[in-house]
C-alpha cells in the first residue's frame, strides 16, 4: 500500500499515551502517596484549564511553562511547597517520561505490523517535551520508530480544541481541509474528541473506564466519536473495520 493510500492516525500523547496520573510517584517523594494523588490530579486539571483560558484569551505560553505554572497553582491550592528549584527541576524532567498506560505496549507492537496505518503523535506540548517522551521516556522510547511523525501545536501558538490546531495537523500530514474525514484522532479526552469532530476528523475515544459517552456540549450524533475502545489495543482493527465500512 502507498503511503498516499495510508489511513492517517493521530494518537494524542498526554491521558492517552501517557498517563498523567503518574506523576504523582514523583510527588510522593516530598508529599507521600496520598496529598501527591491530589496535587496530581489538581496539575492536570489546571494545566487543561490554563491552555482553554488561553485560547479564549488569544493569549500563548509554550506548554512547558503551563505545565510548571499548573503545578505552583496546584502545590499552593493544596497548602505545599517543594523544598528545592532543583526538586521543581527534578518533576519537570520527570514529566518528560511518564509512564505509558498498561495496553500501549501490545498495542504499539501491533501497530508496527500494520502496513494499512500511518501513525502520528499529536500533542498540545512543545515539540521538546514530546520528543523527549517519545525518544527518551523509558517506557515510550522502545516504540519511538512506531511514529513516523510528531505533530505539535507550537508552530500555530494555539491549542486544542481550537480548530487551527487540527487544520495544522492536517497539513503537516499531507491533507487539505477539504480531507480532514481521511485523518484519525485517537484520544482519552473528549474535550479533544469534540474538537476533533467540530472540524471533520473522525475520531476514537479510549474509553478505559468502560463509562458512557456523556460529554453534551453539542448536541447530534454527528459530534461522538466514530468509534469508542475500551483500551488502545482495539484501535487498529476498529479504525481498519470503520473506514472500510465507510467506503463501501
Amino acid at each position: 500500500m502507498s503511503s498516499s493510500e495510508k489511513i492517517i492516525v493521530a494518537f494524542d500523547l498526554y491521558g492517552t499515551l501517557l498517563s498523567t496520573k503518574s506523576i504523582a510517584n514523583e510527588l510522593a517523594k516530598y508529599f507521600g502517596e496520598e496529598r501527591a494523588a491530589t496535587v496530581a490530579a489538581a496539575w492536570r486539571k489546571y494545566q487543561l484549564e490554563y491552555t482553554w483560558r488561553l485560547n479564549s484569551m488569544e493569549w500563548y505560553f509554550p506548554f512547558s511553562v503551563i505545565t510548571q505554572r499548573s503545578l505552583h497553582h496546584a502545590l499552593a491550592e493544596n497548602g505545599v511547597s517543594l523544598p528545592s528549584e532543583a526538586a521543581l527541576a527534578s518533576l519537570m524532567s520527570a514529566y518528560d517520561a511518564l509512564s505509558t498506560f498498561p495496553d500501549i505496549g501490545p498495542a504499539l507492537e501491533s501497530l508496527a505490523k500494520s502496513s494499512s496505518i500511518t501513525p502520528v503523535v499529536f500533542s498540545n506540548g512543545t515539540q521538546e517535551m514530546v520528543a523527549n517522551s517519545v525518544h527518551k521516556s523509558p517506557d515510550l522510547s522502545p516504540y519511538s520508530k512506531v511514529f513516523q511523525d510528531i505533530v505539535t501545536v507550537e508552530e500555530v501558538r494555539k491549542f486544542k480544541p481550537h480548530p487551527d490546531v487540527y487544520h495544522h495537523l492536517a497539513k503537516k500530514v499531507g491533507k487539505h481541509k477539504e480531507q480532514m474525514s481521511d485523518i484519525w484522532l485517537v484520544s482519552a479526552n473528549s474535550f479533544d474528541i469534540v474538537g476533533a469532530k467540530a472540524v471533520g476528523l473522525k475520531a476514537c475515544w479510549v474509553n478505559r473506564t468502560n463509562g458512557e459517552w456523556t460529554d453534551a456540549l453539542i448536541d447530534g450524533e454527528a459530534r461522538k466519536p466514530d468509534l469508542i475502545v475500551k483500551d488502545l489495543g482495539e484501535v487498529v482493527k476498529g479504525v481498519l473495520e470503520t473506514s472500510t465500512t465507510n467506503i463501501q
